[in-house]
């Protein structure tokens, strides 16, 4: 084996593992029984507590 044959071989087999794995996120987060999770992480990042000093992090 050549050099072009093993980077090429390596080339072609990481574009496939990265398709694969970016097409098992898309349809693990499209998935009817996630979005549930998803929503509910969404909510609890997004609300904040009525108690909580909001001007904490800012700069005056």
């Amino acid at each position: 084996m050549t050099y072009d044959t093993v980077a090429t071989i390596s080339q072609v087999s990481s574009l496939f593992l990265f398709l694969f794995l970016f097409l098992g996120i898309v349809v693990y987060v499209l998935l009817p029984s996630t979005k549930r999770k998803l929503d509910k992480a969404q909510h609890l990042a997004l609300d904040l507590d009525e108690n909580q000093d909001r001007t904490k992090g800012r700069i005056s």
